[in-house]
């Protein structure tokens, strides 16, 4: 375990919060200056230029997790009780659900489709406008839930505080993209899960959330249920090495 911080925080808690902070830069601020970008470079050259540099920056936020996670002070420990393995389980699935790939186009990524700015007003946005920050604060909650450090709880925190900017930044972005069209689709959309829904705003139409890339989230969910094992001991062994030499 780390040596506590003069402040009574453990360094990886610090250390993690200065790991998201310059993620947090490198894509918000990425997003910020895209219009721009494009217009000088094109959108395939900087969305390759913005990949190569959000991905390894992710990567190692996860490594570092994965290596730290239960650092700090045990808050409490819940891994025991009976039916909480399938309730961490069934909530970092619908988490991933929200997070992956409900706004995305697979093909932008890597820039083999020319990377566009689109208003989404189907499927997972009528349940949310902002899906991805949703299944990050369920994944946070399970985790949280399942481990119970401060090192974990810290974390959360940087990784929720990053989506709620994120979610007014997002809406800012496409306010001065699409105007009066955006506009429409704030009114008639909720950043809560189901509001609008339940409000009468949108209907859900079910066949819209039957798509392959979802098919893909649940396998990928089921891969990860597997390995997770594995994951775990080569976070221990591989990733904190060599994050280690690079912060050191």
């Amino acid at each position: 375990m780390d040596q506590l911080a003069p402040d009574g925080l453990h360094h990886s808690s610090l250390v993690m919060l200065g790991l998201l902070m310059l993620f947090a830069i490198i894509h918000s601020g990425g997003a910020a200056v895209r219009r721009q970008a494009e217009a000088r470079i094109g959108a395939r050259a900087w969305r390759l230029i913005f990949a190569a540099a959000s991905i390894p920056s992710a990567v190692i936020v996860i490594g570092y997790f994965l290596a730290h996670r239960y650092d700090g002070i045990r808050l409490w420990n819940l891994q025991g009780v009976p039916g909480m393995v399938p309730l961490v389980w069934i909530l970092t699935a619908i988490s991933f659900l929200f997070l992956y790939p409900a706004t995305y186009n697979l093909l932008e990524i890597p820039a083999l489709v020319k990377p566009e700015m689109r208003l989404y007003a189907s499927g997972i946005i009528r349940i949310s406008r902002h899906p991805q920050a949703i299944g990050q604060i369920l994944w946070c909650f399970s985790h949280q839930l399942w481990i119970g450090s401060s090192f974990t709880l810290i974390t959360c925190i940087g990784l929720i505080g990053h989506h709620m900017f994120a979610v007014w930044h997002g809406d800012r972005r496409l306010q001065a993209q699409f105007g009066k069209s955006f506009e429409e689709l704030q009114k008639n959309t909720s950043v809560l899960p189901f509001v609008a829904v339940l409000d009468g705003r949108q209907p859900i139409i079910w066949q819209e959330l039957l798509r392959p890339a979802q098919l893909g989230i649940a396998i990928a969910i089921g891969v990860f249920w597997w390995a997770h094992r594995f994951i775990s001991l080569a976070s221990g062994a591989f990733l904190y090495s060599k994050l280690q030499l690079l912060l050191s």
